[in-house]
């Protein structure tokens, strides 16, 4: 637990959270979803498809921080918060993605999330 800050661990969890509110960004995607109220938690995930891993922990590390900042002051109580590492955000200035993650918090909170994600297709 970190400042309040509960992370989360379980698969069950995460994919939880894909089934809630979706706001992309250029170098991440968030998800939020209400945790019947357990507390502001937060989850990072970044896939292979965006590097090494050196790469995929140096972006783990940098939401990391981000999450941390931001999410005591306005993230929305009662929620899971997870984000999804896109392939634009390594390279990203920092200041940049606390601006984003800033603008997709505000729209979270609002309730204005993306539109949901067609279903990918089975091979």
């Amino acid at each position: 637990m970190t400042g309040g800050l509960e992370v989360l661990r379980r698969r069950a969890d995460f994919l939880a959270a894909n089934r809630g509110l979706r706001v992309a960004r250029p170098g991440f995607v968030l998800l939020v979803r209400p945790n019947d109220e357990q507390g502001k938690r937060y989850g990072i995930t970044v896939t292979k498809k965006i590097g090494n891993a050196v790469v995929r922990n140096r972006m783990k590390r940098r939401f990391r921080e981000l999450l941390r900042a931001a999410l005591p002051d306005e993230g929305l109580p009662g929620h899971d918060h997870v984000l999804i590492g896109r392939e634009g955000g390594i390279e990203r200035d920092f200041g940049k993605l606390q601006e984003e993650l800033s603008a997709a918090l505000a729209r979270a909170v609002a309730g204005k999330g993306d539109p949901p994600r067609k279903p990918r297709a089975r091979k």
